[in-house]
């Protein structure tokens, strides 16, 4: 059973489809390993940047265990799944009955992907354990990020985490676990992976056939290790709003504010979710960055003052989704306090 597909990047393929990784060996062989031995924890928090690799990571073991139910007769390496196997077909066609992906639902009355992961899903998961396995197989829940848990929605996760069922594992999926529940992080065996390396992540663009073109460093440059990242730059204007973000945060007086209201207007545009999505992300990473730059020079207060900012600026977003807020004046906003900050 699986969540709905609503946010698949074209030129993408879904994680659980997904038949190769790039970048992260050391984690894969953890992971296989830690099974192996029968001693695995019952629930492990799979941390890092956002597109690197974690759905795909936690695809790749939930199809690992299922296959091989008993532990002490799996391999200690992570295969690439195969696809004609029925462990596989089920999990990429999200019919597998040992395997929940919880992620943030659509809106049935506007059609668009909630703010949050709601108690509502979590429910979900409730009664994912109360059947009966068919199998005894493994039961497995992702979730596809914990930071999308509303407060209601963590707390009923850490209710299954304090007791949780016979045979059952939970792939916590993180971008930032700082902002989890610190009893939910408490709860799992952190796992963190980094960013990939350029030539990793040269190889999973080339393996989804995406060609970044004659600007290819930029790209990787732009893109942070990230193959999320590396597709909107090059599918969905990334690049534009990157070289736009840099125009209105380097101008001044009437000039910026133009260019304030024209970024403002392309991310409020119709069907804007994913450049909008991508715009947030990289206003976060300039502003911690600045925050970096800051402390490093020795001004403290600046760092301060920008890693606030930075760390405001999903939950700003995140309100104004959940309260239909003016999406064009929250931008707006946004940038005059990055542009405040200097």
């Amino acid at each position: 059973m699986s969540g709905e597909r609503h946010d698949v990047l074209d030129g993408a393929v879904h994680p659980s489809e997904t038949t190769r990784l790039f970048g992260h060996a050391a984690a894969e062989d953890f992971l296989a390993q830690s099974y192996r031995s029968g001693k695995g924890h019952h629930a492990i928090l799979i941390e890092g940047p956002q597109g690197i690799g974690k759905a795909t990571l936690a695809f790749r073991f939930a199809n690992h265990v299922l296959s091989h139910p008993d532990p002490a007769d799996a391999p200690d390496r992570l295969a690439d799944p195969d696809p004609q196997s029925a462990v596989s077909r089920q999990i990429a066609a999200g019919a597998s009955h040992n395997l929940l992906h919880l992620t943030r639902p659509v809106d049935e009355k506007t059609g668009r992907v909630k703010a949050a992961i709601t108690v509502d899903e979590v429910r979900k998961a409730g009664h994912f354990f109360a059947q009966t396995s068919g199998t005894g197989n493994w039961r497995i829940v992702i979730i596809d990020p914990a930071d999308d848990l509303n407060r209601n929605a963590a707390n009923a996760i850490l209710k299954i985490l304090e007791e949780p069922p016979k045979r059952a594992m939970f792939l916590v999926l993180s971008h930032a676990p700082g902002r989890l529940l610190p009893t939910i992080r408490s709860r799992c065996l952190p796992l963190r992976l980094e960013a990939l390396a350029d030539e990793d992540l040269r190889k999973a663009l080339s393996a989804l056939r995406l060609d970044p073109g004659p600007n290819a460093d930029a790209v990787l440059a732009k893109a942070g290790g990230s193959v999320s990242e590396a597709i909107k730059l090059v599918n969905y204007g990334g690049m534009d709003i990157a070289e736009a973000l840099s125009g209105v945060l380097d101008a001044s007086g009437p000039a910026a504010r133009k260019a304030m209201h024209k970024l403002a207007d392309v991310l409020s545009a119709k069907d804007s979710d994913v450049l909008h999505g991508f715009f947030t992300g990289h206003l976060e990473n300039t502003v911690m960055m600045r925050a970096r730059s800051s402390a490093l020079s020795g001004d403290l207060d600046a760092a301060e003052r920008h890693a606030r900012l930075a760390s405001d600026v999903q939950e700003r977003l995140r309100l104004a989704q959940a309260y239909n807020l003016d999406r064009k004046q929250t931008i707006i906003s946004l940038l005059e306090d990055v542009k405040a900050l200097g």
